[in-house]
């Protein structure tokens, strides 16, 4: 799905200036903020997207490569937009932002809104691997089994309460905004928010208490990905610390397509170019070629001319989308040898004067743009 503009997101023209992109943002921040939106997961998309936006409208040299570009910039490691590629969490937004709330660098949750006062949950950070998929695979979805190294909790690790949050893993403070006194809180820096500190653990333990442990990981990947997508596995990224206090991080699995030795894709379809030779292209041929399903026979008719496409229906990629499946188109190419005995140059000496063998294009015969077009079709 393409991604929204950043200007439409906030709610404000190209020409607004710094102090509108601030206030469209706080505006935008406040409206879906989690603690407002508990348990919203439209909303709490709607708050990344708008601190997407306002990281990049608020950088005069990001908004001015994105006023050019469009999200084009930022894409391939164009640098900056960390929000679009998934590194930055909920905490990292409040750490960056915090302060357009009004209330100083590092502000958390609003608890003022409620849901924000309990207990605070830590979440393990997430991990990111890439699994290469052959074209066979991509087609028919496939399970594949992942060796992950991740954090886990060590064996014999004990935890005390955080005598700085009492347990809560927040601090929490009296701020003066523009919607008036407002309560906010903020990850306790001592226990990280995980409202335990270490009382022992093994030598083989980290600070927080975890050892890396190597998992096997199942991941079931859907037909019809694309290179590049991303899948989520939840609750297989690293541990939380603590004693039960959190949650796993997740497994972020991206999509590597490697490339097939016969076939092209083009998002769903697929492309295939069949050689045919001078004789068979004159009295016609069948054959054998790769589809992603297995080797099928088709007929080539007699006076195929080069630059003729063959339509598989239903032999491309299945749509991610579960929207039916695309086609194989197969390019004909008539094979024209270089060089020839002396014999063979007498032959088509004798053809040149024959009329059947003068070009006589018919109406059906489409030109190249025209079969281009076809395609697309």
């Amino acid at each position: 799905m393409a991604k929204r503009d950043f200007y439409d997101i906030l709610g404000i023209s190209k020409g607004a200036s710094a102090a509108e992109i601030k206030k469209a943002y706080r505006k935008k921040a406040i409206e879906f903020h989690p603690d407002k939106n508990p348990d919203d997961e439209s909303a709490e998309v709607k708050f990344k997207e708008a601190a997407e936006a306002y990281e990049i409208l608020s950088d005069d040299n990001k908004k001015a490569r994105y006023d050019q570009y469009g999200h084009q910039a930022f894409e391939n490691g164009g640098g900056g937009g960390g929000f679009g590629g998934g590194g930055m969490n909920m905490d990292d937004i409040f750490s960056q932002f915090g302060d357009i709330f009004g209330g100083g660098g590092g502000g958390g949750g609003f608890s003022g809104f409620g849901g924000g006062g309990g207990q605070r949950r830590v979440k393990g950070s997430n991990l990111r691997i890439r699994v290469k998929l052959t074209l066979e695979e991509i087609a028919n979805g496939v399970e594949k089994k992942i060796k992950v190294k991740r954090k886990v909790q060590a064996q014999g690790t004990t935890y005390k309460t955080c005598n700085t949050c009492g347990g809560s893993g927040q601090v929490t403070r009296i701020a003066n905004t523009i919607l008036g006194r407002m309560q906010t809180s903020a990850p306790c820096n001592v226990c990280g928010g995980a409202g335990q500190t270490i009382d022992k653990k093994p030598s083989d333990a980290d600070a927080q208490g975890l050892k890396v442990a190597e998992e096997t990981v199942s991941i079931k990947i859907p037909a019809g990905v694309v290179d590049g997508m991303q899948l989520k596995v939840s609750g297989k990224g690293n541990e939380a610390p603590g004693n039960g206090n959190g949650v796993s991080g997740d497994l972020l699995v991206a999509i590597e397509e490697l490339e097939h030795e016969n076939l092209q894709r083009e998002g769903d379809n697929l492309h295939y170019d069949l050689y045919v030779s001078l004789p068979d292209a004159v009295l016609g041929t069948s054959k054998e070629i790769d589809t992603v399903t297995g080797k099928v026979r088709i007929k080539v008719e007699a006076g195929v001319q080069s630059g003729k496409i063959l339509r598989l229906r239903g032999k491309g990629i299945p749509s991610i989308n579960g929207y039916g499946k695309g086609d194989l188109l197969v390019h004909v190419n008539v094979w024209t040898p270089k060089t020839l005995s002396k014999q063979q140059k007498e032959f088509f000496e004798s053809m040149k004067e024959d009329e059947h063998f003068d070009p006589k294009p018919e109406s059906s015969d489409k030109s190249f743009f025209e079969k281009v077009k076809d395609m697309f079709s």
